[in-house]
Parts: structure tokens; C-alpha cells; sequence
């Protein structure tokens, strides 16, 4: 009998130690993978300034019997897809009648035609139509859908009712053309007339069903890493440019970067979107096949704080909190978190001539580079800060109002990324000290 016990005992004991990849997956798919993003965008309420022209925005509706076609920018490549649609801040139901992808024409982002012949329908729960609760996204079907990666891929919609409101979702920063027009036209090659803006409206996240070896890095920021002063249509963010940088080298092509930032975002209280505290659950906790996170914000909430000894001492000792918080919370998920410090904003209206606000900045930064909170630094002040003037950006990289980057100074915020702070994807056992150069190990 006790040999029969023991029997069974060992037996559960080697099901439960079986590899993830080795137990059953998802129907219809291999069981060795998982589904990880390869694209996501912030989902926001649309500002009344955003919301696209009439008459595609109405009395008390929008998007009221219309098409809307989007393209979105890859990073890792995938065979199989879905894609991820929100409601997050409607307070209506939105019903989408219809919906497809496809590659666009030319492979080109920001256009409003297709490759007809790479069309297909997205169904949900076998359905052509689905219709999203108050608050609440939905998920489609997985489809073979070949994705290569950083290539752009056409999202088409169709819906009757619209929201019945004025309370859309959307991403106002998209950077990338959104084209729209009257009627069913989710077949068409081509929008032909149709109106644009440079939003994405409903659509949170294009997922890949990928290899265990594959992760996503999310970026939690505002307008620096949303990409203020980069190129409509051109992808060129530091996000996308840290991207083009790691799929290029094989030991690190299996990182998807993910960008979940918004222009005006902060991180203790709502801005241009909900604080980063409150939105940490949806837009990193919540996301598949997540394994590093890199955290770029507080200039926001120390330029909008009060320009005084008080306020800034405050708002810096609150920040350093939260970001403490922020670590906690990630690290239960076994996430790893990567702080990037605040970059200059001299010559700004965030600076003020007492200095108290890049007094607030300099203590934030001292805290991210020596507190050993953080699983890693990215030193991003140093990578573009002007060396004659420290608390100014380098005139190369700046935009024009001193505090955005133009693609040049993107480029060098992706650069001061390290591939070294992924090398425990290969490595999961090595364990090197935050404040180390990963080069040196």
C-alpha cells in the first residue's frame, strides 16, 4: 500500500513539474508557446478636440454607421494573431458589426488602402459581430495571419450604432493616419474620399501566438516615450527605435517593445489619461507574456506641481513612493522593472527661474540612480542632457520647446537602453546588482 501511495505521489508530483510548454494549449494552436503583444496602444477618453469630424461625430453619437480603417506598427514577428479591442471609457455598449486585417498597400503605415489579397475576417467566439460592455475590451479569434516583424498591419471596422455617446476610447498620439467613411466598406481595397485623422480609435493591442522564449518589455511613460516631435507615419519613437535595435541583434530579437504612454500622462494624478497608479493594473499587470518594464515618467507631475520649496519637496517624495509602489506591484507579477530618470526640461515652461522644480528633478534622479530599487538604471538625463548646461537638453535633440526630443534625440534615449539588461532571458539564474554595468558581468 505504501509503495502504491508512494507510486501516485511521485506521479502527480512529475505532472506537475511537466514544462509549460508541454501541457495542452489553446485549441487549434501548438501547445509549446504563448501569446505575447507585439503592438498595444494606451487606451484614453477622447478629448472633445479629438474626436474625429462630423459627421462622423454627431449630437450624442459617434462613429454612427461608419468604417474605420487603422494601421498599426509590429515589433516581434508571429503566424498566428488576434487583436485586442477596448471600450474602456465608453459609457455605452459599442457594437462592431464587422471587422478584418490585412496587410496595407505598399506595406506602408498611415494609408487608406489594402492588399485585397491579405484580407481577412476577424470573428468572435465564431461570430461576425460583437458587441463590448461599459468599460470592459474583447479579444478575437485567433486567425493564421502572418506578421513580420516592424511591419505595419491594417485593422478594418465596421460599426452600425457607433457609440452612443460622446465617450469614445481612443489614442489620441498615435502618430499615424486614421482614415473613416459612411457605410459598410470593410471589403474595400480602398477608402476612396474618405476623412482622416491622426488617431487610433477602439484598438488596444495586435497579440502574436509566439515561442516560450518570447517576451514583452512595456514602456510606461508620457509624451517623451508617446512620441511628441517624432515623424507622422514613420514609426521613428524611441520605443520603435529601441525596437529596430533589438530585433536586429538575434539574442535579443525576441523582445516585443510595447509602448503604454500618453502625452500629458503623470504618475499621481490624472492628466491626459488616468495616472500612472491607477492604470498600472490595465496597461502592464494585465498584459500577456510580460517579463521587463521600464518605467519614464514624473516630468509631468513635477512641471504642473506648484513652483515652490514646498510643493516640489512634496511632489518628489511622492513620486519616489510611487514608484516604490510600482515596483512592489510589478515584481509580484515577476516583472522587472527598469527606471529611467527624468530628462532636462531648461528653457520649458516646467522650469521656473527659483529652480525648485530641477531641484524636484535632480532629487528624483539621485533616488532612481542610488535608492537600489530598480532592477536596473537607464540614465536617459545623461544620454541627452546639454554638458555645458545640465538641466538643459543637448540643442541637437531638441525639438524647439526644450523639453520633447526630435528623432535624433529619440535615438539616443533608445541607445542608453543596454541589451545586457535582458541577458537573464538566456541567463534566468544571474542575478547582477542594480547600478552595474551589465557590459562589465
Amino acid at each position: 500500500m505504501k509503495r502504491i501511495q508512494a507510486a501516485s505521489w511521485m506521479l502527480c508530483l512529475g505532472l506537475m513539474l511537466l514544462p509549460v510548454s508541454s501541457r495542452a494549449g489553446p485549441r487549434g494552436l501548438s501547445a509549446e508557446g504563448h501569446w505575447v503583444s507585439t503592438w498595444v496602444s494606451m487606451p484614453q477618453l477622447t478629448e472633445t478636440s479629438n474626436l474625429p469630424p462630423a459627421p462622423f461625430t454627431g449630437d450624442s453619437a459617434v462613429f454612427v454607421d461608419s468604417t474605420i480603417r487603422q494601421t498599426v506598427h509590429s515589433s516581434i514577428p508571429g503566424k498566428k494573431i488576434r487583436i485586442r479591442f477596448s471600450n474602456a471609457f465608453g459609457d455605452t455598449a459599442l457594437t462592431i458589426n464587422a471587422a478584418r486585417i490585412a496587410l496595407p498597400a505598399g506595406g506602408a503605415a498611415g494609408v487608406s488602402a489594402i492588399d485585397p489579397k491579405t484580407d481577412r475576417p476577424l470573428l468572435f467566439q465564431g461570430n461576425a459581430s460583437v458587441t463590448i460592455p461599459t468599460g470592459a475590451y474583447v479579444v478575437s479569434d485567433p486567425i493564421v495571419f502572418p506578421v513580420a516583424a516592424r511591419s505595419n498591419v491594417a485593422v478594418t471596422v465596421y460599426t452600425e450604432k457607433g457609440q452612443q455617446s460622446k465617450n469614445v476610447t481612443s489614442h489620441p498620439g498615435s502618430r499615424t493616419t486614421s482614415y473613416f467613411v459612411a457605410g459598410n466598406h470593410v471589403t474595400d481595397a480602398d477608402l476612396a474620399g474618405a476623412a482622416n485623422v491622426n488617431h487610433w480609435y477602439f484598438l488596444s493591442g495586435l497579440e502574436v501566438w509566439t515561442d516560450d522564449s518570447t517576451a514583452g518589455l512595456i514602456i510606461v511613460g508620457d509624451s517623451l516615450t508617446d512620441g511628441r516631435g517624432s515623424t507622422t507615419n514613420q514609426n521613428d519613437r524611441w520605443p520603435n527605435q529601441l525596437d529596430d535595435m533589438l530585433q536586429a541583434d538575434r539574442s535579443t530579437s525576441g523582445i516585443a517593445v510595447l509602448n503604454q504612454a500618453a502625452g500629458g500622462n503623470r504618475v499621481l494624478n490624472d492628466g491626459l489619461g488616468p495616472n500612472v497608479m491607477a492604470r498600472l493594473d490595465r496597461d502592464l499587470l494585465a498584459q500577456v507574456g510580460v517579463r521587463w518594464a521600464i518605467l519614464f515618467e514624473g516630468v509631468n507631475d513635477i512641471g504642473t506641481a506648484d513652483a515652490t520649496d514646498e510643493a516640489q519637496k512634496k511632489v518628489a517624495g511622492e513620486l519616489i513612493r510611487a514608484f516604490q509602489q510600482i515596483i512592489i506591484r510589478a515584481h509580484a507579477k515577476n516583472i522587472l522593472v527598469f527606471g529611467a530618470t527624468i530628462t532636462p526640461f531648461g528653457g520649458n515652461g516646467y522650469a521656473d527661474e527659483t529652480g525648485f522644480r530641477e531641484a524636484a528633478r535632480q532629487t528624483v534622479n539621485k533616488w532612481i540612480r542610488t535608492s537600489g530599487k530598480f532592477d536596473a538604471v537607464i540614465d536617459f538625463d545623461k544620454a541627452v542632457r546639454d554638458p555645458a548646461n545640465p538641466a538643459a537638453l543637448l540643442p541637437d535633440y531638441d525639438v524647439g520647446d526644450h523639453l520633447h526630443m526630435n528623432p535624433n534625440g529619440y535615438k539616443a534615449l533608445a541607445s542608453a537602453v543596454h541589451p545586457g539588461l535582458f541577458w537573464h532571458r538566456q541567463f534566468p539564474n544571474m542575478n547582477w546588482r542594480f547600478g552595474e554595468d551589465p557590459s562589465e558581468l
